[in-house]
């Protein structure tokens, strides 16, 4: 088998319907004995041609048949560098994503990391992903501006090989913002490596439980004052970078023990370069402002991000293009719904 033929287990992983089916034995035994042997047969050729270092990777983690075969293909790279020695469980699951907790015995003294292995093309099809894209270069799997014609003309032509280049970029983009975030000082899990298809960062939480997202916490108003204060903070740092996270919300803000990590960065906006930068972030602040009124902090999101934005010395755009907007989110809608009636 070669590793052309790889997509076709990708998609089967990627499946939804097929993902359920993994991890449900009676479901899967009921699949005929062709339909179960034949993938697996093919699986197991194309890594037995892999490194062996690779093949021979025991994890404690028991993956069912379809995602041990990712988890062999993202994983790898981290293994033979010796960034991790075992994966543990998988902490969280997702449409985009999963984490897995890793042994990392040899990652600066750290001993447990978290793994994001993103989902088989998960990162191709992102609705309404040119707003986050307008205004940034596509990135490769090192991180460099991709300049070769052939590759952007297959991004723009959303051909197979351009959709694989799209994904990489996402990645790419959310390692960076990591690495610059955390270089200065924001609540952000410290990134270790990058391969192809996953990111080795910081883990919050203990062995038994990960840090849980803060959506899911309750706060008394005093530590809801300081969480609030800090994730400012947070927004604040990322202004100064040129950056809006794009997707803030309390989903994507980890929680541990008065403590908090801002996370899922593909989508990041680079501010000065696009159009849609201000209605962006004035979602982000939005959703951020809903949860904490929940805690029993109230503010006006609107005035909080009008006064953000202005330190640093950018206008506020008054027209939102509604490309730029979300139909299915309500704080969209609130923003399109306003925009019309002023005029």
């Amino acid at each position: 088998m070669s590793s052309k033929d790889f997509p076709e287990f990708l998609d089967e992983f990627d499946d939804d319907d097929q993902q359920s089916n993994l991890t449900q034995t009676d479901r899967r035994l009921r699949r005929s004995s062709m339909q179960a042997k034949r993938p697996a047969s093919k699986a197991n050729d194309f890594f037995r041609n892999q490194d062996d270092s690779r093949s021979n990777i025991q994890f404690t983690y028991k993956a069912a048949r379809f995602e041990e075969w990712w988890l062999l293909d993202s994983l790898g790279d981290f293994y033979e560098h010796n960034w991790i020695s075992d994966v543990m469980s998988r902490i969280k699951g997702g449409k985009e994503a999963s984490v897995y907790l890793c042994q990392s015995d040899a990652v600066d003294g750290t001993r447990l990391t978290a793994a994001k292995v993103y989902r088989p093309r998960s990162l191709r099809n992102l609705k309404n992903d040119g707003q986050y894209r307008n205004g940034r270069a596509d990135l490769d799997e090192s991180g460099r501006v991709i300049l070769d014609d052939r590759a952007l003309r297959a991004m723009q032509k959303r051909t197979a090989f351009g959709d694989e280049l799209r994904h990489q970029s996402w990645i790419a983009y959310e390692y960076q913002t990591l690495q610059s975030l955390y270089a200065v000082g924001a609540d952000v899990p410290k990134p270790f490596a990058m391969a192809k298809n996953a990111i080795l960062m910081d883990y919050l939480g203990n062995r038994q439980n990960p840090a849980p997202t803060l959506n899911t916490v309750s706060l008394d108003v005093d530590e809801a004052k300081m969480i609030f204060d800090r994730v400012l903070h947070n927004i604040d740092l990322m202004l100064a970078q040129d950056r809006i996270h794009g997707d803030l919300s309390a989903y994507n803000i980890l929680y541990w023990e008065g403590n908090i990590a801002l996370i899922d960065f593909p989508q990041v906006v680079l501010l000065r370069s696009n159009p849609a930068a201000w209605a962006i972030f004035q979602r982000d602040i939005a959703r951020i402002c809903q949860y904490f009124i929940s805690q029993g902090i109230e503010h006006n999101a609107r005035n909080l991000a009008a006064d953000l934005w202005t330190s640093y010395g950018h206008k506020i755009r008054t027209d939102v293009h509604p490309r730029d907007l979300d139909a299915d989110k309500a704080e969209d809608r609130f923003l399109w719904e306003k925009q019309k009636g002023s005029h």
